[in-house]
């Protein structure tokens, strides 16, 4: 079966037809698109992973400031507590919020990320599976496999809606990536390619309608604290796929509504920085504080 990746659904029937799971139907079909090997394209996908980890690192930095001063050092402090024992809910829960921190704070601070899918977005991926890797003691070939999972689903959603906050708002940044992710965990931790989808369909029920109002029109406030969100959201919904929770409404159709809403959405909600966190009194003092201007506009 040749995938278009227009569907999650084809997605599932192709791996349950191989009896595979979807990171290895998609791994072959790459290899044999590119007309290389698997392990070269495994490669490449490798070595994006090793540019997640090494943003989660140094995102970690308490010294990192943006050149708006509005980002910088949060990863850190919070790492802090949680090697110190002092967040509440648990170590794996605090890592992968620090780290969805790091990976965005870096981006604000002109360091190289991965986009996953987005630049806005880039904090959940890592953080979820870097979190995981480390506290399970999981493999690297075995996490990098999932990420071809993740791109499998980041390629529908970018076929049938959008993976631009311009287009569609933050559902379809730090939205998309939380669907992504769970999708991933969820195949990790051996979940059928159903459980995938139902994952990846919860996830984004869960951002329905989140829009894209970026102070001073910078990916900083509100987005960094999206993206440790979006990692919590993503083991939410990977918790009760792997559960046997189904999704009442398919994958798919959960991506269409997501991007009707995106269509319904006003412009000013959609990476304009002219709605609202953008346009609070305090939104607007930043933006003149950094700019000059008296409006987000």
């Amino acid at each position: 079966m040749r995938l278009k990746f227009r569907s999650i659904q084809e997605l599932v029937e192709a791996a349950e037809a191989a009896d595979q799971k979807i990171s290895e139907i998609v791994l072959n079909q790459q290899a044999e698109d590119m007309e290389t090997t698997t392990e070269d394209v495994y490669h490449t996908m490798e070595k994006s992973f090793d540019v997640m980890k090494e943003a989660v690192k140094n995102g970690m930095d308490e010294t990192l400031r943006s050149p708006s001063g509005l980002s910088g050092g949060a990863a850190a402090k919070l790492k802090y507590a949680v090697d110190k024992g002092q967040n509440h809910y648990g170590h794996l829960f605090g890592n992968a919020i620090s780290m969805a921190l790091a990976v965005a704070e870096f981006n604000s601070c002109m360091g190289q990320i991965v986009a996953a899918p987005t630049a806005g977005s880039c904090g959940v991926i890592p953080a979820a599976l870097i979190s995981v890797m480390e506290e399970y003691k999981i493999p690297k070939r075995d996490i990098v496999m999932s990420l071809f999972t993740a791109s499998a689903i980041g390629m529908v959603i970018a076929t049938c809606a959008s993976i631009s906050g311009a287009e569609g708002g933050c559902q379809a940044e730090v939205g998309s990536a939380s669907a992504m992710a769970a999708g991933s965990l969820t195949e990790l931790f051996l979940g059928t390619p159903q459980m995938v989808s139902d994952s990846c369909a919860i996830a984004l029920k869960n951002t329905l309608g989140l829009v894209c109002d970026p102070v001073a029109g910078l990916v900083e406030v509100p987005c960094i604290k999206r993206n440790a969100m979006g990692v919590t959201n993503a083991f939410t919904a990977s918790e009760l796929a792997c559960a046997g929770i189904q999704s009442a409404i398919p994958a798919d159709e959960v991506i269409l509504a997501m991007k009707q809403v995106g269509q319904q959405m006003s412009s000013s909600l959609k990476e304009t920085a002219e709605g609202g966190l953008a346009a609070t009194k305090t939104g607007c003092r930043l933006c003149h504080q950094i700019f000059g201007s008296e409006t987000n506009t």
